[in-house]
């Protein structure tokens, strides 16, 4: 759909374009002995094609339904809606060197309030400048790699994101900041986690629940502790930035293998499972929370290892699961199949013939636990037992969408199934705990 009508179509559409009027314009729409004018504004993708929706003067929106009587003229070009960002404040050189590396998400949109729509439409440059505290901190590097929300990001994605990343650290960066879409967000810093080894700076994973242009938005307070942390923080590790509480007083910076997204909305949707943030952020102080972590060291020589294989499957089991899922992986020709099961790492028992089946042909099989907190024992119960037996591999307090990401990228490493299963029960991004914490909060 061209931007020029965009949402309209069918019916709609063709009324529009016999008026020669596009978005921007004012209108008047006459149907019997009704008059209304205004600025035609888009309509969302998924509307129908029976009505046009105009701006009044008074500030209000209001569909109108197209019918055979409906009659419309365009009486002025209005000017067409645009998002400009004010200047960039003056850069210090003084100050450490941090890059923003801007892929989407909602930190780097904005409300679109014709239609109420979330837009991809602020730039690495735009967050610097609408959020001019950011000078004070760092000299900024910016860099749009991608404009996607976040579901549309893919492995090929996280290949080119850490091998950015990995330039930007040869450039002298003292540390690396990444824009990105909260709903996938752990998934992407998983998959940093393993393809950025040897880290001798921070890279600093940063999102909001809520766009830039929002006044109740979090994304200049988890920018601003992001690019504090990047240029400044004693660890040299992948980690998430996000709000510690619903205010804006912390920010916590969690594990990029150890965290998840537990709630749709709020600002402190991020929590450490099974483990503790590695550090925080409050009054401009950061204190280190984890007590063994990688430290910040510039002469480290950067490993990079980013490529991912996608033909790795995760399975939810749920009661009464068709065991002919796992069988269709199988003859898809996949690689490898992360069981989330119940509990301590069970699955139903008329799953087993699939699940044998996948491991004699050569697939990697592995078990994590469909809950949050604790990790997996599958040697409590005869049916744990009887999958070790069989070969299924236990992953401990491993995440389910880590051990997703891990998997991947193992077989990105090797195609050899015994050496996938050794690297993938190999603790390489603190992924797993050593202990299990009693309660989420200690």
């Amino acid at each position: 759909m061209r931007k020029e009508f965009a949402g309209y179509k069918g019916r709609a559409l063709q009324v529009l374009k016999k008026a020669e009027a596009e978005i921007g314009d004012i209108i008047r729409i006459t149907r019997d002995k009704e008059a209304y004018e205004g600025v035609l504004i888009p309509r969302s993708e998924y509307g129908d094609d029976k009505h046009i929706v105009i701006k009044l003067q008074s500030g209000y929106n209001t569909g109108i339904k197209i019918t055979s009587t409906t009659n419309i003229k365009k009486i002025g070009t209005g000017t067409k809606p645009t998002f400009t960002p004010p200047p960039l404040p003056t850069q210090k050189p003084h100050l450490p060197k941090v890059a923003i590396i801007s892929t989407g998400g909602t930190i780097a949109s904005r409300v679109d309030y014709r239609t109420g729509a979330v837009r991809p439409a602020l730039s690495a440059s735009d967050l610097y400048s609408v959020v001019p505290e950011l000078s004070q901190i760092a000299t900024i590097d910016a860099e749009i790699l991608f404009s996607l929300f976040s579901e549309n990001i893919t492995t090929k994605h996280w290949t080119e994101t850490a091998t950015t990343v990995a330039k930007h650290i040869k450039n002298g960066a003292a540390g690396v900041v990444i824009a990105h879409g909260t709903d996938t967000l752990a998934y992407t810093s998983a998959a940093l986690s393993f393809a950025l080894q040897e880290l001798s700076v921070p890279v600093i994973l940063v999102g909001s629940q809520r766009s830039a242009d929002r006044p109740s938005s979090d994304a200049a307070t988890n920018l601003i502790g992001a690019v504090k942390a990047a240029s400044t923080a004693p660890f040299a590790e992948v980690v998430i930035a996000m709000h510690e509480t619903i205010s804006d007083k912390t920010i916590v910076f969690h594990r990029g293998t150890k965290a998840r997204k537990c709630h749709t909305s709020r600002r402190d949707t991020f929590r450490s499972i099974n483990t503790t943030p590695i550090a925080k952020i409050e009054d401009e102080k950061i204190t280190m929370l984890a007590e063994h972590y990688q430290k910040r060291h510039p002469s480290r020589q950067l490993v990079l290892k980013p490529n991912f294989d996608e033909k790795v499957a995760l399975v939810k089991f749920h009661p009464g699961l068709n065991p002919e899922t796992i069988e269709s992986y199988i003859e898809k020709g996949y690689r490898g199949i992360i069981l989330e099961g119940t509990g301590l790492g069970h699955v139903g028992n008329y799953c087993f013939p699939a699940i044998r089946k996948a491991i004699e042909t050569g697939m990697v099989v592995a078990m994590t636990s469909q809950c949050i907190w604790g990790r997996i024992d599958m040697n409590v119960y005869d049916q744990g037992r009887d999958l070790l037996a069989m070969g299924v591999t236990p992953l401990e307090d491993m995440l389910s969408e880590t051990a997703l990401v891990k998997l991947m990228w193992v077989f990105g490493q090797t195609k050899d199934t015994e050496e996938a299963k050794r690297i993938l029960t190999q603790n390489t991004a603190n992924e797993f705990s050593p202990r299990t914490l009693l309660k989420e909060d200690e």
